[in-house]
C-alpha cells in the first residue's frame, strides 16, 4: 500500500492513541481500532478524514485570522467598496470541494461495499431481539445449539431502585449476561438478525458492525475476528425498545477455532444427556373410566 502523508499522519496518531487505550481498544476520545478488518478499516478512514478536515481547518482558518490581523482598521486599512464577484474564483472554490467529496466518497463506498458483502461465510447465528434480551440460535457446523442471553442477575439486582447495591462494586455492570454468544476467531461469521416484538439494534463497536433487528425482516451483518485477539467483547442494544431498553447488553466471547470447536462438542453432548431421558422414558397410558350406556 503506498504510503501517503495522510495515512503517514494517520498512522502515528492512532500509536498515540493506542498507548492510552484501554483493553476494549477504546481511549474514550477516538472511534476504537476495533479487532477486525472491517473496524480497522473504519478506523483508518476516519483518521484520514480527520485529518483532511484539520487541513481544511488551518487553511480557512489562517487565511481568516491573517486577514483580521492583517488587515484591521487600526493599521488603517480601508474597506474596498468597489469588489464585485469573480466568477473564477467561485468556480475555483466549488470545484475544490467537490473533488474532495468525491475523494472522500470513494474509500468510504469501497468499506460499505465490504460491510455488506456476506459472501463464504463459515457460521451463521441467528440472532433474535425480545424486551429485553437475545435469542442465539446457531447453524453450520454448530446447528442446534441455540439460548437466550439476558442481563447478568447481579447487574439486574443492583439497577433496581432501593436495591441498596453500588452500581460501581458490580464487574461490568450493565454489560454482562447470562449466556455469551461464543464465536470462534479468524473465521467470518454472518448475523441474521431479525426481532420479535419492536425494533432493536445489535452492537459491539470493537466489531465495527451495528444493525437494526426489524421485526419481520432478516438483515444481515458479518464480522471476523483476527487470530490472537480472542478475549470478550462488550456492546449494547442501541435502538429505544421501550422501557428497560438500557439492559439489553451484547457480550461475544470469541475463543480459539480448537476451543470453539471443544465448546460446540460439549454444548451438543449436553443437548443429547438431556435428551436422553425423555426418550428413555415409558409413555404414560392414559385411563379413562367410561361408565356404561343406560
Amino acid at each position: 500500500m503506498r504510503v501517503t502523508p495522510v495515512r503517514l499522519l494517520s498512522s502515528l496518531a492512532s500509536l498515540a492513541f493506542a498507548g492510552t487505550a484501554g483493553a476494549n481498544t477504546s481511549n474514550g476520545y477516538n472511534l476504537p481500532p476495533g479487532v477486525t478488518d472491517i473496524s480497522q478499516a473504519i478506523y483508518g478512514l476516519h483518521m484520514e478524514i480527520f485529518w483532511v478536515c484539520v487541513g481544511i481547518a488551518v487553511v480557512v482558518f489562517g487565511a481568516m485570522i491573517y486577514s483580521l490581523v492583517m488587515f484591521r482598521h487600526s493599521k488603517g486599512a480601508v474597506p474596498d467598496t468597489t469588489m464585485v464577484h469573480s466568477t473564477k474564483v467561485e468556480i475555483v472554490w466549488t470545484i475544490i470541494p467537490v473533488l474532495i467529496l468525491v475523494a472522500m466518497a470513494v474509500p468510504a463506498a469501497e468499506i460499505i461495499l465490504k460491510m455488506e458483502d456476506t459472501r463464504n461465510s463459515e457460521l451463521t447465528v441467528r440472532v433474535t431481539g425480545y424486551q429485553w434480551k437475545w435469542q442465539y440460535q446457531y447453524m453450520d457446523q454448530a446447528e442446534g445449539i441455540g439460548f437466550f442471553s439476558t442481563l447478568k442477575q447481579d447487574s439486574n439486582f443492583a439497577r433496581q431502585l432501593n436495591s441498596g447495591v453500588d452500581p460501581s462494586t458490580v464487574p461490568n455492570y450493565l454489560l454482562d449476561v447470562d449466556h455469551p454468544l461464543v464465536v470462534p476467531s479468524g473465521t467470518k461469521v454472518r448475523i441474521l438478525l431479525t426481532s420479535q416484538d419492536v425494533i432493536h439494534a445489535w452492537w459491539v463497536p470493537d466489531f465495527g458492525v451495528k444493525r437494526s433487528a426489524i421485526p419481520g425482516f432478516v438483515n444481515e451483518l458479518w464480522f471476523k475476528v483476527e487470530p490472537g485477539k480472542e478475549g470478550i467483547y462488550r456492546g449494547q442494544c442501541v435502538a429505544l425498545c421501550g422501557r428497560d431498553h438500557g439492559f439489553m447488553p451484547v457480550v461475544v466471547d470469541v475463543r480459539t477455532p480448537d476451543d470453539f470447536k471443544k465448546w460446540v462438542e460439549e454444548q451438543k453432548a449436553a443437548l443429547k444427556q438431556a435428551a436422553a431421558p425423555a426418550a428413555a422414558a415409558p409413555a404414560t397410558a392414559q385411563v379413562v373410566d367410561v361408565k356404561p350406556a343406560g
